[in-house]
């Protein structure tokens, strides 16, 4: 009976000190010495906008919707840029889904109650729609090529001038006679790709000087400037270790330093 008691007490005392050492002094040793030699990092990251409140952090992606800023990497984080939802499409280069996108069939509500409309939309946009998307965003030109040949690109638009995303996605499907877009400059992987964590803070040089055309435009600012901004080493950093990867632009930060220019 001793013996029990003993090890029932041993066992105690052991699981005490431990839940002290583990759980209370361990990770105060370890925050207080983060806060003590890299409180930034250690605090995510976080930067702040001109009125010092925080606006994001150097280490996550976000969108941002204005065309007077320069646009990250696509997402498929949750809706997209969901740090709570990190992830990618799973979508292998091969994939028809990736390259062409998705529809899918959704019942809407109709004018009169009770009653429901059926329509197309976009399930998954596709790596033939981002460029579309990002040639028209940016104005680089590009040609639609069905059989061989040019299409009018006025086939795939609606009574508003807009791309019918439904039908061109459903185009760019056809078996038989595929559509393709053609741009007239190589369009950067990353401009229309996501990463694996869907939250990629950077974009590469070259998609960022595609970009700076219309962000100077949008700013009514000089090209010559903007680019200085992106070559500036507070934005875009070098490869990792000198020889890891490619230099990347930090959007955030790059986004912030033109606004910081224009309140000058």
């Amino acid at each position: 009976m001793k013996t029990i008691i003993k090890e029932i007490t041993t066992s105690v005392l052991a699981t005490l000190l431990f839940a002290i050492v583990c759980c209370g002094i361990y990770p105060v040793l370890i925050w207080g010495a983060s806060q003590l030699l890299f409180s930034h990092q250690a605090n995510g990251s976080l930067i702040e906008g001109s009125d010092h409140k925080p606006v994001g952090s150097e280490w996550l992606g976000q969108n941002f919707t204005s065309a007077k800023y320069f646009q990250p990497r696509p997402s498929s984080a949750g809706t997209g840029y969901d740090a709570a939802s990190s992830g990618g499409s799973n979508l292998g280069p091969t994939s028809k889904k990736f390259i062409n996108g998705t529809t899918k069939t959704i019942a809407l509500p109709g004018k009169e109650a009770g009653k429901y409309e059926i329509s197309d939309v976009v399930d998954f946009d596709g790596i033939k729609l981002r460029v579309l998307g990002y040639c028209d965003a940016n104005n680089i030109a590009y040609e639609l090529i069905q059989d061989g040949k040019p299409v009018d690109q006025k086939t795939f638009k609606n009574e508003k001038g807009e791309y019918d995303q439904v039908k061109l996605i459903t185009a760019f499907n056809d078996d038989a006679k595929p559509l393709t877009v053609k741009p007239a400059s190589l369009i950067p992987g990353d401009a229309v790709t996501g990463s694996a964590s869907g939250l990629d803070p950077h974009i590469s040089v070259k998609n960022a000087l595609l970009q700076a055309p219309r962000v100077a435009k949008e700013r009514k600012i000089s090209v010559d400037v903007v680019k200085a901004e992106i070559t500036n080493t507070k934005v875009t950093a070098g490869p990792q270790f000198g020889i890891l990867g490619e230099s990347g632009v930090n959007v955030l930060i790059l986004n912030l330093a033109l606004d910081k220019l224009a309140a000058k």
